[in-house]
Parts: C-alpha cells; structure tokens; sequence
C-alpha cells in the first residue's frame, strides 16, 4: 500500500507531536511524514526481532494501516515512538506465531553503529573505527533478549519503564537484564570496561 520512501510533502520538520495529532484530525500529510520518518528504525528494529524482511514489512504495512483506520480514536501518544515501537513488536509477534516462527534478535544484521547512534560517547578521532567494530563484534555474543534491551535502551534511548512496556515485561526485569548484559560485555570485552564500569554505575 505505501511505497518504501514517500516524498516529505512538509517544507519544515514538524514535531511528533503535532504530526501526531494531525493524524488524528486526518491530516494526509502528516501520516505520510510519520511513514517517510520511521519506516527505516521500525524496519531495522523489527529485522532484529526477526530477520525476514517481508513479514517486517508486512507488520509495517499493517501498523500504518491500523494507524490510518482508527486516527479519530488513537490516544494522545506521550512518545510517538515509543508507541510504534511497541505496536510492531507486538505484531511482529502475532505475524511471527501466524508462521510458527519466533522472535530472536539477528544478531548479524545488528546495525547498531551509524552516524547517528551513540558510539560517539566512547571515542573519538581515528580510534573510532576499530572501537566501535569492537563493540559491535562484542554484543554479537549476547543473548536475545539482552542484546534487544542494549539496543532499546542506549541506541534508541528508550527509559526502562518504555522498554518493559514494549517488551512486555517488568522494570525490574530490564534492569536486571541490562545490568547482565552490561556485566557480560565488560568480563568478555577488557577493552570497552572504562565505558562499560561508568554505565554498570549509573545502572546501580
């Protein structure tokens, strides 16, 4: 139904916000920007949870749709984000089951680092590159369900309360995944563990 890239039809870039309560006065424009501006992490995210790139496809369609079809009754949405993410987990979920299929994070198609994301934080100049390729190569050794909560947490900045919401579980449960997998990166990889400590301590 929607092409995968969809001509920004905005001279400026709107707030979620507003887009999103434009969507819901019916506003085309707005849900067209919506689509142009979150069809890429939806489809990166949803390929982690499961790597068949037209069942995520399929989900996105169908999250858009629903979107489309019930705009006079979606609630205000705190973090629009934070809703589309939770919508297509759980239809990935339901597509996922359609199939006899599971959920589990591709751990090779993680594109955790782009320009975009936090590796910045760790370092700078020409250590970049082989820092980062480090850290890539060490959340490959993580589980699932640790590798997904390092993902919504530090590379889509989800709060602990959002991600459980997502995932289904509880805060204290992404707490004490996050603190493993922390704890795990920072045994496995001595080379990330000033970075890895900082983050265990702000976790505590």
């Amino acid at each position: 139904m929607f092409p995968n890239r969809i001509k920004t039809l905005t001279t400026e870039r709107q707030p979620d916000p507003i887009l999103w309560n434009a969507l819901k006065q019916g506003d085309r424009r707005a849900f067209a920007e919506l689509y142009e501006r979150y069809y890429r992490i939806l489809y990166n995210y949803g390929y982690k949870l499961l790597p068949d790139a037209a069942l995520v496809e399929d989900a996105i369609q169908d999250l858009f749709v629903d979107l489309w079809r019930i705009q006079q009754n979606l609630a205000e949405a705190e973090s629009v984000k934070f809703y589309l993410f939770r919508s297509l987990r759980r239809k990935i979920h339901r597509l996922s089951e359609k199939e006899n299929r599971f959920l589990s994070v591709d751990q090779a198609a993680f594109p955790f680092l782009t320009d975009t994301t936090p590796e910045h934080q760790f370092t700078a100049g020409e250590q970049e590159q082989q820092l980062t390729q480090q850290l890539a190569h060490a959340l490959k050794q993580l589980p699932d369900r640790q590798s997904e909560v390092v993902t919504l947490r530090f590379y889509e900045n989800f709060k602990t309360a959002e991600i459980a919401a997502i995932m289904g579980i509880t805060d204290k449960s992404v707490r004490n995944t996050l603190h493993k997998a922390m704890t795990h990166l920072r045994e496995n990889a001595r080379y990330l563990a000033p970075f890895l400590g900082l983050l265990l301590l702000l976790l505590s």
